[in-house]
């Protein structure tokens, strides 16, 4: 696990009021990082934050972490589908 998907954890999993739904999948190629995360839907506001400020700090701290590393490197957040019961 890189320094950066524990530093995505580590925010989001303290963000987050369902830690345990955290998802984070990195893909390393040779000029960049892609980090995707997914979250319970119900913690989807409280990680992008009013206006995208918890998002966007998290993408920064990305950005400065990819770039001691050498690498471009973006994150997003993916939508997961809320599990529906019987209507």
């Amino acid at each position: 696990m890189t320094a950066i998907k524990q530093m995505v954890r580590y925010v989001v999993e303290s963000l987050a009021d369902k830690p345990e739904a955290v998802e984070i999948y990195e893909s390393v190629g040779e000029g960049a990082i892609m980090v995707e995360l997914k979250v319970a839907p119900e913690d989807m506001g409280r990680i992008i934050g009013r206006g995208g400020r918890h998002i966007n700090a998290m993408r920064a701290l990305v950005r400065v972490l990819g770039g001691k590393l050498g690498k471009r490197t973006s994150l997003e957040l993916i939508e997961s589908e809320a599990i529906q019961g019987d209507l």
